[in-house]
């Protein structure tokens, strides 16, 4: 691999290993070029917070420590600054705000629920309810029309259990959308190294029937997600079964 644009940090409270780990790591693996894309704080309404993010006031940190390690390894990786993040319609505006004036170059779009996550329901979960998935497609179309989100990030995350023709109809609105949009669709390896309902066949022959791109994506947790040529080969030969252009790069959508 050439890039990889989605790499977590402890901050998130599930993955491991220092920012500086994973830099190491990327250098050793080949990498030119590491994008961090933490998960994004979000600004919930009362006491709800979600489990698997950094709070808004580590935010600052996060950032100092990313552009602090771009200096380091300056000449030896491109270390580029980002956020995987979820579009809550309610929540959107007020995570645009606090991002304004910080170095954050970028946004991959992981939609982890439906709705603003305190609301509904999250969308790994397995279900046949063909309105839910609707709303799924219909939640990431409008994050496209944002323009802010470079890709996104295991699009065929909602695990959908019901009849094949409407997942077909509905995901191939998703792939048209994304493709009008010039957004590439990331192919994760990790879901593929833990077994996940994600990355998925059925999701990616659509993807090249609609003609979209695609990119790898490790989503690493650990610093060894960063070296795995088993797993690349595997993404790689999934592209190729589906028939799609499989960037070395993503053009990064300024925020």
């Amino acid at each position: 691999m050439y890039a990889n644009y989605h790499t977590h940090t402890p901050r998130c409270r599930h993955a491991q290993g220092t920012g500086r780990e994973y830099a190491a790591a990327a250098v050793a693996a080949g990498l030119k070029v590491l994008g961090f894309s933490d998960h994004t704080p979000q600004f919930f309404p009362g006491e709800y917070y979600s489990h698997f993010r950094m709070r808004p006031q580590e935010l600052d940190g996060y950032c100092a420590e990313v552009t602090a390690l771009r200096e380091e390894y300056a000449g030896r990786l491109d270390i580029r600054l980002g956020l995987e993040a979820e579009y809550y319609p309610a929540l959107f505006g007020a995570l645009c705000r606090r991002l304004r004036g910080t170095p954050v170059e970028y946004l991959i779009l992981g939609q982890h629920a439906l709705g603003n996550e305190y609301d509904a329901p999250y969308t790994g979960t397995p279900t046949a309810d063909a309105a839910l998935l609707r709303r799924y497609v219909d939640q990431c179309i409008e994050a496209l029309g944002t323009g802010m989100f470079s890709y996104i990030a295991h699009p065929d995350i909602f695990n959908f259990q019901g009849e094949e023709a409407v997942y077909a109809r509905e995901m191939e609105r998703l792939c048209r959308a994304a493709r009008d949009a010039g957004v590439p669709l990331e192919i994760n390896l990790l879901g593929m190294e833990e077994g996940r309902c994600y990355p998925g066949e059925r999701f990616f022959r659509l993807a090249g029937q609609v003609g979209n791109a695609a990119v790898l994506g490790c989503d690493a947790h650990a610093p060894a997600m960063l070296a795995r040529p088993d797993l690349e080969a595997r993404g790689r030969a999934l592209a190729a079964r589906c028939g799609l252009a499989l960037l070395d790069t993503v053009p990064l959508r300024p925020l």
